[in-house]
């Protein structure tokens, strides 16, 4: 079964998701960004969701994780939570 594991960052609106993708594209380190802007419990730990299988996570956000390149940040991602940026950071098909 692909397992992949991925970190994001969750914000209200698609304009913040393009400035913070934005700002990591300039140099900002992912994880502080988590840390300073995402809702999501995950910021604590500069947004890792640890590893997860296909399926796991709502539909837009798993399309997402099982075919983007290793390593670069997508987003922004609309799911029912909000808007994500979302970065494979490994997977294992």
């Amino acid at each position: 079964m692909s397992q992949a594991s991925a970190r994001h960052i969750l914000v209200d609106t698609e304009e913040q998701c393009l400035q913070l993708k934005q700002a990591i594209e300039n140099g900002t380190d992912f994880a502080q960004v988590a840390k300073d802007n995402s809702r999501c419990p995950s910021s604590r730990d500069g947004g890792n969701l640890g590893t997860f299988g296909r399926g796991q996570m709502v539909r837009e956000f798993d399309e997402v994780v099982f075919s983007a390149p290793v390593g670069v940040v997508q987003g922004p991602v609309k799911t029912q939570f909000g808007y994500h940026l979302v970065e494979v950071t490994s997977r294992q098909d």
